[in-house]
């Protein structure tokens, strides 16, 4: 599918940071207000150590930190990033996130061939898929849900896996690499996954600013984002954020190709069919080369880090699933899925 026309005017863009949002609870009200006064925290470690790692509170604490190592906030001094207390607070949250996913994956795979088998093939029964409900009986106002609430990952799409780059050698590495580049638009500012995620939300009357829809989004979406960002920035996560990185790249073809059917049915516009339609076809040839390149490279490198890898596939799995029941279950009776409704 060609991409659609657009006055290059109307794609440029101006590099803003977002604003910084309300807190949540005490951790991430602790982490807006350090922000905001350039002081140290008020909540301690031993609080993140207590908190509910699902919770509203410690999901938006941690991204708001994870955010300091992207864009930042308007008005936020950039030097925060790497703030010793700030980091201390963010670290326990990690280890809280970190713990409660192994509680849930107890019984989880640990090789790569129990981790990834069940991905590979297409399940006869459709009807727990998200993609599947989109594509035969959503609605608009689901779709722009949706994309209101993905594009707080896709707007930087594939950055958090960059960090990985530098950790890899040999043919994990350079296929790592030819991924990334077709992510990053292959050269072409205009095909980079990122803006068109942007056109696409133009499509559906959303704003596209970088993460405006912050305060729409709950817990479930939220830990989605995180996890990538946890596994991005820690070396030692290597292997997991290879194992995320694989896995997404697995299932997105499929999922892919019924989302464009659902823009396509719902008429939502040329541009928003076309993010999804590009990712049929190129996530199809980058499945081949994670799977054999970059797993295949990292495992041939360090086959210990297979646990790991096994993990990071079995982690997204558990969160996406758990952002695709609040999504159904909100959807079922009726109401918006959102913290707060759109526009």
């Amino acid at each position: 599918m060609p991409l659609p026309v657009r006055d290059p005017a109307a794609t440029a863009t101006t590099v803003t940071a977002p604003r910084l949002t309300a807190g949540r609870g005490e951790l991430s009200g602790a982490v807006v207000e350090a922000l905001r006064t350039g002081g140290p925290p008020r909540s301690d470690p031993a609080a993140a150590a207590r908190a509910d790692p699902w919770s509203e509170d410690l999901q938006l604490a941690l991204y708001l930190l994870y955010e300091l190592h992207y864009r930042g906030f308007e008005d936020v001094d950039d030097a925060r990033e790497w703030d010793p207390d700030l980091l201390r607070l963010r670290r326990a949250m990690e280890d809280r996130f970190l713990d409660a996913l192994r509680d849930e994956l107890t019984d989880g795979p640990r090789t790569v061939e129990d981790a990834f088998a069940p991905l590979l093939v297409e399940p006869v029964d459709l009807s727990g898929s998200l993609s599947h409900r989109l594509a035969t009986d959503g609605e608009l106002r689901h779709l722009r849900e949706y994309a209101a609430l993905r594009s707080l990952y896709h707007l930087k799409e594939a950055d958090p896996h960059v960090w990985v780059v530098p950790r890899l050698t040999g043919e994990a590495k350079a296929s790592m690499v030819a991924v990334e580049y077709d992510e990053f638009g292959a050269g072409r500012a205009e095909r980079v996954h990122a803006r068109l995620f942007a056109d696409l939300m133009d499509d559906l009357g959303l704003d596209h600013s970088y993460g405006h829809y912050l305060e729409h989004a709950p817990a479930p979406l939220l830990a989605t984002v995180n996890l990538m960002s946890l596994l991005g920035l820690h070396r030692a996560r290597r292997g997991a954020l290879v194992g995320h990185f694989a896995c997404v790249e697995i299932t997105s073809s499929p999922g892919s190709r019924r989302l464009a059917k659902a823009m396509r049915r719902c008429g939502a516009g040329a541009a928003a069919e076309h993010f999804y339609a590009e990712h049929v076809e190129a996530d199809a040839v980058h499945e081949q080369v994670v799977r054999h390149g970059v797993v295949g490279g990292l495992l041939a490198d360090e086959p210990g880090l297979e646990p790991d890898i096994a993990f990071g596939c079995a982690a997204t799995v558990l969160l996406e699933d758990r952002l695709a029941d609040h999504l159904r279950d909100a959807w079922d009776r009726g109401q918006s899925a959102l913290r707060r409704p759109l526009d």
